[in-house]
Order: C-alpha cells, then sequence, then structure tokens
C-alpha cells in the first residue's frame, strides 16, 4: 500500500488476549468507533463488559447463545458472511454479557461510545435485516442494514456489512462522512472489516483526503484485514475477478442525530446517473436472499 499504513491493519495485527481484532477509539485514535472479532472453539464462552459503549453481537460464522440482564438470545448465525444476512443481538452500554458457542464460530462486536443509555437488550431478527441491492452493472453490491436509522434503533452504533461479486466494485463513487452538515453530511468514524472468498482471495480498498486533511491508503486486502477511515473519501472497495468480497463497516460519531448522511466525490459522482440505464449484476443477491 501507499502512504499511512497506520490505517492499514492486516489479519492479526491488531490481535490482542482472546480478540483476532482489537480496535477502540484510543487504538484508532479518535473518540467513538469500535470493533471485536472474536473466535470461540465449540463449548468456549466469553464474558464481554460492555463499560462506556453499546454493542452488537453479529455472528459472521456459527451460532451462539447471548446472556445479558437476565436475559438470552440463541442467535442461529450463518455457516459464512457470503451464505445470508444474520440474527444478532443489542447489548446497551454498562451490561455485563456472556457470549457461548456449543459448536464454535467467529463474531464480530461492533461498538460505539456513547453517554446514553436508553436502549435495553435485545435481539434482531434476520428476517427484520433489510437487504438493499445497491449500484447497477459493474457498480452493483449487495447491502445488509442491520443497525441504521430506520432499521434498528440504538445511541450511536451504525452498523451494515456490503457483499460484492468478483470483479465488482464497491463503496463507489468515493464518498465521505467528516463534516457536520445538518441535512447534507454527517460525522462518522468509520471501520471497514474485510473477508474474501477463495483461499487466495484479494481486493483493493482506497482512502484518499484533501490538502487540508490529508490521508492516503491503497491497501491490497485479504481476508481478516482491517482498514480505519477517520476521514476522507473512501472508494472504491475493489473485488478482484473470481474473488467475491465482504466487508462489515461500523460507524458512529460525536452528532446528537444519528444519522448516515454522505457526500460523493465531486469528480465522480456523476458515475451514479449510469446505473440507470445498467442492469444489476445477475448473481446478487447472494444465495437467494431477496431485495427488501
Amino acid at each position: 500500500m501507499t502512504g499511512t499504513s497506520k490505517y492499514h491493519l492486516p489479519r492479526g495485527t491488531s490481535a490482542d488476549g482472546p480478540y483476532d481484532l482489537l480496535v477502540t477509539p484510543e487504538s484508532a485514535g479518535w473518540g467513538h468507533s469500535g470493533l471485536r472479532i472474536l473466535t470461540l472453539k465449540p463449548g468456549e464462552a466469553h464474558a464481554l463488559s460492555t463499560q462506556d459503549s453499546e454493542f452488537l453481537v453479529l455472528p459472521l460464522a456459527g451460532s451462539c447463545t447471548v446472556t445479558t440482564d437476565g436475559k438470552t438470545f440463541e442467535l442461529a448465525g450463518r455457516t459464512s458472511v457470503f451464505a445470508s444476512a444474520t440474527d444478532f443481538a443489542y447489548l446497551p452500554r454498562a451490561s455485563e454479557a456472556l457470549i457461548s458457542s456449543a459448536d464454535g464460530g467467529r463474531f464480530a462486536l461492533p461498538s460505539a461510545r456513547t453517554e446514553q443509555g436508553g436502549h435495553s437488550a435485545r435481539y434482531g431478527r434476520r428476517e427484520d435485516v433489510p437487504v438493499e441491492l445497491r449500484g447497477a452493472g459493474a457498480c452493483s453490491r449487495q447491502v445488509n442494514n442491520y443497525c441504521l436509522p430506520g432499521t434498528f434503533e440504538a445511541e450511536q452504533l451504525l452498523v451494515c456489512e456490503v457483499l460484492t461479486p468478483g470483479g465488482n466494485w464497491s463503496s463507489y463513487p468515493p464518498h465521505k462522512h467528516d463534516e457536520a452538515r445538518p441535512g447534507v453530511e454527517s460525522e462518522l468514524e468509520e471501520i471497514y472489516y474485510f473477508e474474501v472468498a477463495g483461499e487466495n482471495g484479494f481486493a483493493y480498498q482506497r482512502v484518499y483526503g484533501t490538502e487540508e486533511r490529508p490521508i492516503d491508503v491503497l491497501a491490497e486486502i485479504r481476508s481478516g484485514d482491517t482498514v480505519l477511515i477517520p476521514h476522507g473519501w473512501h472508494g472504491p472497495s475493489i473485488a478482484a475477478p473470481g474473488y467475491d468480497l465482504y466487508y462489515l463497516n461500523v460507524m458512529a460519531g460525536p452528532g446528537q442525530d444519528r444519522a448516515w448522511l454522505i457526500c460523493d466525490d465531486p469528480a465522480h459522482g456523476w458515475v451514479r446517473a449510469t446505473w440507470e440505464s445498467q442492469d444489476i449484476d445477475d448473481r446478487l443477491p447472494f444465495e437467494g436472499l431477496d431485495a427488501q
């Protein structure tokens, strides 16, 4: 990659204790967004203290049981991120939870620091996750909208995942959300966690900034890699031909209004208009998921 490598975290380089990946606001050098990737062997359990953050428990592969505040949520999960959307659990700040898995699995724990605590622990059904087919032609991708305004209530946390067929461009046109401009753009830190189908699968991620706020990332991505986006234009996320691409987006910011408002790079925003004359890639949705 080029530029500042501190924003590209290759698989294993940010592992800590039980976590394959541990990104906190402190380690990222910002104020709100976090992500942990937890692998449990069959019969293992993990105690999670949410402290000053709200969390999701989002299965990537496998199922688990989440016990918190006298409630138990059985997450059926999925066999892989390319198989289907998944059910999930929400954990509020200042709570204690036990995550256990009879058969083992891999679980994402996206988080957002928040001073609010108005939502209780609860279960998110797979059937209620809006599945969106976005873009067209070589920009076709699938978005599973887990925890966004209008899909699932939270304090600050925003979570979705994007699946891109091999050879397609995603997170395109490049866009940003690093300024608070009411009705136009919201200020959000973002984490991209990637998985790539195929033993030798790879992809590319681009992030670039302005003269006033420079950032320059061009990362070759492998499964388990993470890219941090504190500011700047991000995109494209490019899936190499033959290798489907998955990434989990985790966002949070300082604004009191929980909103996801983006601004396209004006040099490339015109591309959106070309989708009107193109069909959506017929490889979507993945595994027969119906767009909602």
